[in-house]
């Protein structure tokens, strides 16, 4: 992480990327609540926002852009190419709908949402590779991708693959994927990192966070977001949760902490290693 200040300041590199470190996450919501609830994550002062053709939400994602009154350059914007439109011509097709839906002209990263195997990933690739080519996307990732999906790809791409999108949360691990991360220098999106609804209720975050007045949620996200080259993409709807999920710039775990969040999901000799903690 290249600074640890706060939302909208806090950054991760990777492969030509600058990317905000601690991201909204819009999936499973639309319309006026998806609009209200970006427009709430642009004022606390989140600086990502994660989308996807999928989420059938981009519209109400580019209306709370443009009425945020934040700077566009300031606002790192993914969306993801929907499983049904990999092949070359719909990749194309439906990243200039997505343009047009989001009201913007470039998209800041985009991802292959999911690989299968109904299209060569060569084939969506280049198209991807193609529209970053002209200028209507930045940066090209990938998610729900295995290590050995994401090496393929890697190989296939002309530009750099800077993400892969997963779910990650404490109990919840992706170690492999992490070290390989890591050493290539790939952001890690963690998705769903607050499990669903599970880590808010659970007692032995809340005794970690208890020292620095923080939830059980803030120090699950302050977990993921002190591992190297992660970026955790949270959602909430209520001006509440959004702001509490973006108060955890201000608060370090210590190593013995990290441990015990990592032991959770039973593996914490792995994530050491994957981290650099020994």
């Amino acid at each position: 992480m290249e600074s640890d200040r706060d939302v909208s300041t806090a950054t991760i590199d990777a492969g030509g990327a600058t990317i905000p470190a601690l991201g909204f996450g819009t999936a499973r919501m639309t319309g006026a609540e998806c609009q209200r609830a970006v427009e709430i994550a642009l004022e606390v002062g989140y600086r990502h926002v994660d989308t996807a053709q999928m989420y059938d939400n981009e519209e109400a994602v580019g209306r709370a852009i443009a009425a945020s009154g934040v700077d566009r350059d300031d606002v790192f914007v993914t969306t993801k190419v929907d499983t049904g439109n990999l092949g070359f011509e719909d990749v194309h097709r439906s990243t200039r709908a997505s343009l047009d839906r989001l009201g913007l002209e470039t998209i800041d990263l985009l991802l292959i949402h999911a690989p299968r195997s109904h299209v060569p990933l060569e084939e969506t690739l280049q198209a991807m590779n193609e529209l970053k080519d002209e200028g209507l996307v930045d940066h090209i990732g990938v998610s729900n991708f295995s290590v050995d999906q994401l090496e393929t790809a890697r190989q296939l791409s002309e530009t750099p693959i800077v993400t892969n999108q997963v779910k990650y949360h404490p109990y919840h691990h992706q170690d492999d994927l992490l070290e390989y991360c890591v050493d290539h220098e790939i952001c890690l999106t963690a998705y769903s990192p607050l499990a669903e609804g599970a880590v808010p209720g659970d007692d032995r975050l809340a005794a970690i966070g208890e020292r620095d007045g923080k939830s059980a949620s803030q120090v699950a996200l302050r977990w993921l977001l002190q591992q190297p080259f992660v970026a955790p993409i949270p959602k909430a709807s209520s001006r509440e949760h959004i702001a509490a999920n973006a108060d955890v710039f201000d608060f370090e775990l210590t190593d013995e902490e990290m441990r015990t969040v990592a032991e959770m999901g039973g593996v914490w000799d792995r994530l050491a290693a994957a981290i650099g903690l020994r």
